[in-house]
């Protein structure tokens, strides 16, 4: 029988005894008690924890055994992940940044870059995961990043992050590799039940909406075959208020003419735009400051409903063999609605004379206005959404030797995302007097009209834009690997095949029945409450009545628009080989990770030019080597070395090689191009771990990334071609009185090319420890913390400095612990829009709330407080690349939830 060096025995007992349980604490293992000891005396010691602490513990056990940089979260215990959801438990790890989507975390960002940057991977197999937009940003997900709020997170047990790959890490993932696991029987032998319900309130619905967790498993002859059922349900009902912009421009940038008059305009303050030129000529400065586009309050809201089940067979007829069956069906269902009532600046300059003007104190921004010759809008908007996602994965491990092991998997994964959208317009197109001011705070325009907003007679309802979008991400896997170990050396190698699908289609409705008069077609916003406690003012309008033109003006027919299709496919085949050796260096322990992987990419691109199919194939390979070290220099110090060659594939939605999609309003065009070779990057990452205490962790990691080809946007502005002309004139979402005139004025053309390279650099710092230390009840308390900065060049999403403290008190009986998250303002688009240098988000901070109470040893109450300062999503752009205007300002209110938990 193969044996384990007494250097070996060390991290691996760490584990152990962390996992044991799934509750304990670090142990000092036999080798390392005090000479003169009994047996007794020499067993692993056990100090059991529970709970978060737990959490942390096996978390910890898990980041010093691995060799590469690994990051984890644990549950803590059976269908009991820390957080309600698993994208805002990943913002607790170093160098992990979320976005949030109507209050609740959707896709991640590591270590500077963008959700596309990071493969995902369930069960050991890669998956897609789509799910429609929740707040402004609206929007179906055909690209890789992965929507983490399709599932529920107490269908998984632990999550790690790669920060570091191995050679057997599957390639994609330049920024790192996030591995789900959901629970399986042979997880923890015998008989368990967990259950739990929670209601959840949120303060600005002021609804209760349930959530609700049920899992079962047991193992039977022997624990020789397991079987676990978990099954979690949830719904919940989001408001979102606000004020937003749509961009900031100026009369000269906009494209649709500069003030009709200004010889009488009041102007306040001093313009600071200089000489003021429009097509050659000084014009009057005003027309140089920024204006926005479309002002306008806001509502998004939202209806879900989350229902997840996940199954797993376990088979062990001996010791050498296990079997391993596991699926996850997911659907996620949201009903959203949005409305907003703007007035319409954007390509209409001409047709308005300032009256009076006041300017901000920067000189290139109006601060307030009134304005004679505008026009009003309300957009009614209704999105039905559907994800359904599912994943069937058979793994097995076979024990062909003492030294040889045999694993295997074959997977396959689908996501259907569907969201059909209802949209109308009723406008006033009766020249009017409006005035607006952003006062002090910049973020809300008080609005003034000289007519009845709320008289549907002054409004018509026309351009019913009708669209239903199709996004099917299909995946299979099939991976084979094999390992020979010996004493203190592995050698591993494996082959690996993918076959990923993105197919888009989208569809619409036709001939919808314009009316000249809004009439027993609209009514009031249908919340009577909306705008009360926002930081700003916000009134009451008149919406679109859904219901009623549905059923009398809709004839619902869905028409294929087959020009706007698109499939991609890409096979890839790879193989790799890898070492692992443990060096005994005086009293130290190098542990070392070696290999190389080769991957061979091949893709066809299918789209149309108009109404002809047209595909495209294309093929490339890589070489991706990589070392990993650790060092054990003392039983609590680790040094990490890792040195790697990286690349993650560009997006498949970018591939498509047919008709460009058109901005109307922004008046862009954006194409793919089916030859897009792979971002490849060189990695090098540095850390030194201190594990100083029980449970606690002290470390710094330096990070260098040299991405050596980064796919931006090759632009040009340009007449479109006129062959496109015809299906433009036929497209239901080009509105002649807002667009820009595709046969007059240039259009911005984009085409993802590979450019440049880019350099990201950074450093992670952790501080982990419970303060055992102190007196009295301080002594269980405890911080978790970690801060990351980033540099890098223009890349989208990136925030500079974040940063994460959880402060914990915990008991056997009870705990309670608070987290803030924190990251800095980022960039959205370097491209701007409308005149703007840039688009970019206010970076949030967010605090939440966790306690429980053990009422009987099965039986727990808790309550969850998400979101506790009701922090609002400001985005903004940035005018010349100086200025901070508001696009849109709003709030989701604050989350509680109050649960009871049993298990057994």
């Amino acid at each position: 029988m193969k044996t384990a060096s007494k250097f070996a025995l060390k991290p691996l007992n760490y584990l152990i005894s962390a996992l044991l349980l799934g509750s304990t604490s670090y142990a000092m293992a036999a080798d390392e008690q005090p000479q003169n000891t009994t047996k007794a005396d020499s067993d692993i010691e056990l100090i059991q924890v529970t709970g978060f602490r737990s959490s942390l513990n096996k978390s910890l056990a898990t980041k010093r055994f691995e060799v590469n940089t690994t990051e984890s979260i644990a549950a803590e215990d059976i269908g009991k992940f820390p957080d309600l959801n698993i994208a805002e438990s990943l913002q607790r790890i170093p160098g992990v940044a979320i976005s949030r989507e109507g209050g609740e975390g959707r896709q991640i960002t590591l270590r500077g870059l963008g959700p596309a940057f990071t493969r995902t991977t369930l069960n050991g197999m890669e998956v897609p995961a789509s799910t429609d937009g929740t707040d402004s940003g609206g929007g179906v997900n055909g690209g890789r990043a992965f929507d983490f709020n399709i599932f529920a997170s107490e269908l998984f047990n632990r999550v790690d992050i790669q920060k570091t790959p191995t050679a057997a890490t599957e390639e994609g993932g330049i920024a790192g590799t996030v591995d789900m696991y959901s629970a399986r029987p042979f997880d923890s032998t015998g008989f368990h039940v967990a259950a739990s319900a929670q209601a959840g309130y949120n303060d600005l619905t002021e609804e209760v909406d349930p959530r609700m967790v049920f899992m079962i498993s047991n193992t039977f002859a022997d624990d020789t075959f397991g079987v676990l059922f978990s099954v979690a349900k949830s719904e919940r009902t989001v408001r979102q208020e606000g004020f937003g912009t749509v961009r900031w421009t100026t009369p000269v940038l906009d494209g649709g003419g500069i003030y009709a008059d200004t010889s009488n305009t009041e102007v306040i303050g001093a313009t600071n735009t200089g000489n003021c030129e429009f097509e050659g000529q000084t014009v009057d400065a005003v027309n140089c400051l920024y204006t926005p586009r479309l002002p306008r309050p806001d509502f998004f809201g939202n209806e879900q409903d989350r229902l997840g089940f996940t199954g797993s067979l376990q088979y062990a007829p001996n010791d050498d063999l296990v079997i391993t069956l596991d699926t996850l069906h997911s659907t996620l269902d949201n009903d959203r609605t949005m409305y907003n009532f703007f007035e319409m600046f954007r390509n209409t300059f001409s047709e308005i004379t300032p009256e009076s003007i006041t300017v901000a104190e920067n000189g290139k921004q109006i601060q307030a206005a009134t304005f004679n010759g505008v026009k009003s809008r309300v957009e009614s908007r209704q999105q039905i959404s559907k994800t359904e996602f599912k994943q069937y994965v058979l793994s097995g491990k076979y024990h062909l030797s003492d030294y040889l092991t045999l694993d295997a998997m074959v997977g396959t994964a689908e996501s259907d995302a569907r969201s059909e959208q209802y949209r109308y317009n009723m406008t006033n197109n009766t020249p009017h007097r409006v005035s607006m001011d952003f006062g002090t705070t910049n973020n809300t325009a008080t609005m003034d009209y000289d007519y009845d907003t709320l008289d549907a007679s002054s409004f018509d309802l026309a351009d019913g834009r009708l669209r239903a979008t199709d996004v099917l991400r299909e995946n299979d896997t099939a991976k084979i690997d094999l390992s020979y170990e010996l004493d203190s050396m592995n050698i591993q190698g494996g082959i690996a095949y993918n076959d990923r699908t993105v197919s888009y289609d989208e569809s619409q409705i036709n001939g919808f029945p314009d009316q000249d008069s809004a009439v027993g077609y609209s009514h009031m916003i249908p919340y009577d409450d909306f705008g009360t406690g926002y930081d700003g003012s916000l009134s009451p309008f008149l919406v679109a009545d859904f219901d009623a033109i549905n059923s009398q003006l809709l004839v619902k027919e869905w028409v294929p628009r087959s020009a706007q299709s698109w499939k991609v496919e890409e096979e890839t085949m790879a193989a790799y080989i890898e070492t692992n050796f443990e060096y005994e260096i005086s009293d130290m322990l190098l542990r070392t990770n070696a290999g190389v992987r080769y991957v061979k990419t091949e893709t066809t691109s299918t789209g149309f030019i108009q109404t002809d199919p047209v595909s495209i194939e294309n093929s490339y390979d890589n070489v991706l080597p990589v070392l990993n070290l650790a060092l054990d220099a003392t039983d609590d110090v680790i040094v990490r070395l890792g040195l790697s060659k990286t690349m993650t594939r560009p997006s498949l939605s970018s591939l498509n090689p047919g008709n460009p999609s058109f901005s109307y309003l922004n008046g862009t065009v954006s194409a793919g191009n089916p030859f897009l070779d792979p971002f490849t990057s060189t990695n090098t990452d540095f850390g030194v771990e201190w594990y100083f205490e029980e449970e606690s962790l002290l470390a710094a990691t330096v990070f260098y990334k040299d991405i050596g080809s980064f796919i931006t946007s090759d632009t040009e502005e340009k007449l479109v071609d006129p062959a496109y002309l015809p299906f433009i004139d036929n497209d239901p979402q080009y509105d002649p009185s807002s667009a820009l005139d595709p046969r007059t004025t240039p259009y911005t053309h984009y085409v993802p090319v590979n450019g440049e390279g880019t350099v990201i650099k950074g450093i992670e710092l952790i501080y982990q420890q419970p303060f055992t230390f102190l007196p009295g009840f301080l002594q269980n308390t405890g911080l978790v913390s970690n801060y990351t900065y980033v540099s890098a060049g223009e890349i989208t999403g990136l925030s500079e400095n974040s940063y994460n403290f959880t402060l914990y008190y915990e008991v056997e009986d009870y705990g309670i612990r608070a987290s803030m998250n924190k990251r800095d303002n980022y960039i959205t688009d370097y491209t701007g829009n409308n005149g703007n240098a840039e688009e970019a988000t206010t970076g949030p901070t967010h605090f939440d709330l966790s306690a429980f109470y053990n009422i009987t040893e099965n039986v727990t109450v808790t309550l969850e407080g998400i979101n506790l300062t009701d922090e609002y999503e400001r985005l903004y752009t940035t005018g010349d690349g100086t200025l901070d205007l508001p696009r849109e300002y709003n709030h989701t209110g604050r989350q509680f939830f109050l649960g009871i938990r049993y298990n057994l």
